[in-house]
């Protein structure tokens, strides 16, 4: 190899990890655990390997086109937050056109390949995620309401329709019932991490519940919304006749725990308090998961 075909390599990792940073990785992982869950629950055992690889290829390409899609949109706001600043898009290493088409790109790849390899259905489903968290959350309420997050949450909550249309062609209640769950665990979720960085919000004017009703106010709202997800979710396991015993257990353990982190916060409404929480909800949420799927196959 020469030294001019080194250079070129090297010079095109950085521009690789760029677009795999629009994609949002850290974000598509849990995203892609509740599809695959949703899959492993419709087919109420282990789905095909078919099914699973298009799911996640399928489910990967929707979620990182719209996170694609997101990233282009909000590159001015991006620049204003410390969180944010680095990014691709922010920071003029990726083109703004460039990220749009890729977003593009990324969804259509997803269409096809979910609409090949599983159903019309699924494929849908993951573009109607991508409409929901660009079009509604990004541009509709992001910077228009403090029920942003809320309303915004069911973008979130669409991967398991996916998994599960994937696997059974159709959605019942048991599939609505993973989507209300994501929908009612997304507010305490993001809020904690609204309080960790509510001056970054604040400086790009944000609305976020914490910068305009306080913290006092939004660590409430989180103590509300886990109590009303404990119950969900706890109930799960009596709805869905794919789920026994240790999901009744588990989930009950998960939601625990959760909740005490959630009084923590409401007692000590502070930066560190938040964190905990933050942290917890992530490992909550792929638990959860882990469960559903778990449970699906010994049932």
């Amino acid at each position: 190899m020469t030294n001019n075909e080194t250079a070129n390599r090297r010079s095109l990792l950085p521009l690789f990890g760029d677009f795999l940073a629009l994609t949002k990785p850290r974000v598509m992982s849990l995203l892609l655990v509740s599809a695959v869950a949703g899959a492993f629950l419709g087919a109420q055992s282990t789905p095909s390997l078919k099914i699973i690889i298009a799911v996640i290829v399928g489910g990967a390409l929707a979620s990182g086109g719209a996170a694609s899609l997101n990233m282009a949109y909000e590159s001015e706001l991006d620049k204003k937050m410390g969180r944010t600043k680095n990014r691709p898009v922010a920071e003029g290493r990726i083109q703004f056109n460039t990220a749009i088409f890729f977003g593009i790109i990324l969804n259509v790849g997803s269409f096809v390949i979910l609409t090949l390899m599983t159903n019309i259905l699924a494929a849908g489903l993951a573009i109607v995620g991508t409409l929901l968290y660009f079009g509604l959350y990004t541009v509709i309420l992001k910077r228009t309401t403090t029920q942003n997050i809320v309303i915004g949450g069911a973008a979130g909550a669409v991967p398991p329709l996916v998994g599960y249309a994937a696997s059974t062609g159709t959605l019942d209640l048991s599939a609505w019932y993973l989507f209300v769950i994501i929908f009612f665990w997304t507010p305490p979720h993001f809020w904690a991490l609204a309080i960790m960085i509510k001056d970054d919000y604040a400086r790009a004017n944000i609305p976020m519940l914490p910068v305009v009703m306080g913290i006092r106010h939004t660590t409430k709202q989180i103590l509300l919304y886990t109590v009303v997800l404990a119950v969900l979710t706890i109930l799960f396991g009596f709805v869905s006749h794919a789920l026994g015993w240790i999901y009744t257990i588990g989930s009950a353990s998960l939601n625990l725990a959760l909740f005490w982190y959630a009084y923590q916060l409401f007692k000590e409404p502070d930066r560190p308090t938040a964190t905990k929480l933050y942290k917890y909800s992530l490992l909550y949420l792929a638990l959860f998961f882990l469960l559903v799927m778990i449970d699906s196959v010994l049932e």
